[in-house]
């Protein structure tokens, strides 16, 4: 007995296929390039971090490299202006970790967030390679600009825990920005900043501010209410010196 068969056939264009070829290899090409800037990535905490116990447990534990592997998706959807899809995956990684960087923001090779908790990169900043951030880094905008409004940093910058830059400035390469400093204008290659605001007391290792004392930095608040009870007491004299003059020697009638 002979059995029916059904035979289907299916044409696909040559420029369909070539197509879907097309988008295969880029799409193959991206994932490659995506996972060795990952491999740099984690490369670089391995480097910096003594806690740092091996590549596996940085790839897994680390929130930082996390919040970093969610931005670079981010980011690539941003480029092409998927932007929505873009911020969604950018709120995500914050609700994970904590951390919030802008998918506009452009990030080199080898950052190490470390902690992490608090960090946040506004839209147009821009960081070079090699940089580290510490818990509660702000690279923000003073509310004031249009158009870029974030800080550059340079590459093998360091941002102490705390620290805030806030504007549209460049840092230099390998400066270093102390624990709680509040940065808001251009700080040299190769030097440390601290304070508030912060100011360069080293130059390429040496010190270049004796007279300031990092540790004791002097509180602005306090500063400002020394001056104004020093006014206040200026004019209590003033009203007590109006006070004591006779009729006779007022000059007011």
């Amino acid at each position: 007995m002979k059995e029916n068969c059904i035979h289907i056939h299916i044409h696909v264009p040559k420029e369909a296929a070539s197509h879907t070829a097309k988008k295969l290899r880029r799409l193959y090409r991206s994932a490659l390039a995506f996972a060795g800037e990952i491999r740099r990535d984690i490369d670089a905490i391995c480097e910096r971090d003594p806690a740092a116990r091996s590549r596996t447990e940085v790839l897994l534990l680390y929130s930082g490299l996390h919040a970093l592997m969610l931005y670079r998706l981010s980011h690539a959807l941003h480029i092409h202006k998927k932007y929505f899809a873009a911020r969604l995956i950018s709120q995500g990684g914050r609700f994970l970790t904590g951390i919030e960087i802008h998918p506009g923001a452009r990030i080199g090779e080898g950052l190490f967030i470390d902690h992490g908790s608090g960090v946040v990169i506004g839209e147009t900043a821009i960081i070079g390679d090699n940089c580290t951030l510490y818990q509660g880094v702000t690279l923000g905008g003073t509310g004031k600009e249009t158009g870029k409004r974030h800080p550059t940093l340079g590459n093998g910058v360091l941002v102490g825990a705390g620290a805030k830059l806030l504007g549209n400035f460049t840092v230099g390469d390998n400066a270093k920005i102390a624990a709680g400093a509040v940065v808001l204008g251009d700080v040299p290659a190769d030097t440390t900043a601290v304070g508030i605001p912060a100011r360069v007391v080293k130059r390429s290792g040496k010190r270049v501010c004796d007279e300031f004392d990092q540790t004791h930095i002097p509180d602005p608040v306090s500063q400002e209410l020394c001056k104004l009870s020093v006014k206040l007491q200026m004019l209590e004299d003033k009203i007590k010196e109006i006070e004591n003059i006779t009729p006779d020697e007022r000059t007011d009638k």
